[in-house]
């Protein structure tokens, strides 16, 4: 079996408050403004779906954070591991979260993304999701804040 099959073999499980210092560690090496603990556990606290994706010997490769109510969901985090990037986990991950909104009811996922962001961009675009909107300053930056482009998909 290739790393890539392996990886992508790999199991979705709930995120536990143990899982937190793995994956802080991984958010703070993809991201340069990464969420805290706080938030993630806020996310685990009020029942949002956090999920990770673990491979057979237990390390987290992986993970998402998404809120669904009232016929909504909303992508708030969908990370990979730096050293694995570019080999189809985000795909895996987000279409991970889009089968839970299916089994929600969602009828209408949205996200915000950086547009500096190209990678990203082309993996949600690629996934159906349009853009539908810009929240201008939403997100924090090295020089002032950047704007974050609002993107839906209809299930």
């Amino acid at each position: 079996m290739s790393v890539v099959q392996e990886l992508c073999g790999g199991q979705f499980r709930p995120m536990l408050y143990a899982d937190l210092r793995e994956v802080i560690a991984i958010e703070k090496r993809a991201y340069e403004f990464a969420w805290t603990e706080g938030i993630f556990r806020d996310c685990i606290r009020v029942g949002y779906h956090c999920r990770v994706l673990e491979v057979p010997h237990g390390l987290i490769q992986a993970y998402g954070v998404m809120s669904a109510a009232a016929g909504e969901a909303h992508i708030l985090n969908l990370c990979v591991r730096p050293e694995l990037q570019g080999r189809g986990l985000s795909r895996h991950v987000l279409g991970h979260l889009l089968d839970l909104a299916h089994d929600h009811a969602v009828q209408t996922v949205f996200l915000e993304v950086r547009p500096s962001n190209s990678h990203a961009v082309r993996l949600y675009t690629s996934a159906g999701f349009c853009e539908i909107g810009l929240r201008i300053g939403y997100y924090p930056a090295a020089r002032g804040r950047e704007d974050a482009m609002v993107m839906a998909k209809e299930l």
